[in-house]
């Protein structure tokens, strides 16, 4: 346990008004690797599954037809912009594309609101059930000004003014919106092939019902995913919960940031520009918009608390 919580006295020290991209990007690269990456997979998971949202989403074919290059073109943007900020060029380049990507579809302020919650809440909550510790006040503080700056320069309102009313409105919004629809169901089908191949081979004949054990009941209701046996919803929670005793008891701090080799992809085994991630459709609009930077697999995102 020597060391184990360096980093959470640190961010302690630190004004999450001024100092949340640090934050957050410690959290992500330091503290909770793979259970932030995890819940943010989760998060654009149930993201997509609102029917309206589903829907453009199936219209589109970018999710049901062409899964892995969708997944990690948004799992790199969003990286992009968490290792890089907002005002360094890499950054400055994803929330451009980001932006471009969005534009041409007509898309409700309050879904695009929607979304943004889920990358606000649904990892916290993963972490709050699942992480070695509990995230502290200036994590969930941080986590929101971090989106509450991506929103806006989205051009999204009405952003509530805390992660706690972030949070009451996310569970409204969630329990009047996520229903059982067929767009989801479809996205759901083609997401979980996958998430199976994430699946250790031992654990291979329960690779659905682990998959299906992942989301929480209303979110199985509107991907329209049967419930899994108790057993072994019961055993991945067993499971989930030894993990973060394991780590809390005997863990030491992560030297070596997340992505400090890149972000490796399937889609991109050598590298990826920036302006070319998204729907190949849109390209040329990002083309004459961007003069690409050289982006390459290997991030230049800067080291953070501690590394």
């Amino acid at each position: 346990m020597r060391g184990r919580y360096e980093n959470l006295t640190r961010t302690r020290a630190l004004d999450p008004e001024q100092d949340y991209l640090a934050i957050y990007q410690t959290m992500l690269r330091f503290e909770f690797p793979w259970d932030m990456k995890l819940g943010l997979n989760l998060a654009f998971n149930r993201s997509f599954s609102i029917p309206a949202i589903a829907a453009v989403h199936t219209a589109t074919g970018e999710l049901t037809e062409r899964t892995q290059k969708r997944i990690d073109d948004t799992g790199l943007l969003m990286y992009e912009m968490v290792l890089n900020g907002f005002d360094e060029p890499r950054g400055r380049d994803a929330l451009r594309r980001v932006n471009q990507i969005h534009r041409p579809y007509d898309i409700d302020n309050a879904d695009f609101l929607y979304v943004l919650g889920c990358l606000v809440v649904i990892p916290t909550r993963w972490l709050q059930q699942y992480g070695w510790r509990q995230p502290c006040c200036h994590e969930l503080h941080a986590t929101h000004l971090f989106y509450r700056a991506l929103g806006r320069r989205m051009g999204i309102t009405d952003i509530p003014d805390s992660y706690q009313e972030f949070e009451t409105w996310f569970d409204a919004h969630d329990a009047a919106h996520l229903k059982p629809n067929d767009h989801a169901a479809a996205i759901e089908r083609a997401t979980r092939m996958l998430m199976l191949t994430r699946i250790p081979t031992p654990l291979t004949p329960l690779g659905n019902a682990l998959v299906s054990a992942m989301y929480d009941a209303p979110l199985r209701r509107a991907m329209q995913v049967d419930a899994p046996a108790w057993p072994v919803r019961a055993g991945l929670h067993l499971a989930l919960k030894t993990r973060a005793r394991l780590q809390r008891w005997f863990g030491t701090p992560r030297t070596t940031p997340l992505f400090t080799d890149g972000i490796n992809t399937k889609t991109y085994p050598d590298g990826y520009e920036i302006s070319r991630l998204g729907p190949e459709g849109r390209q040329h609009i990002a083309e004459q918009a961007i003069a690409p930077s050289p982006s390459t697999r290997r991030t230049r995102g800067r080291p953070v608390g501690g590394g």
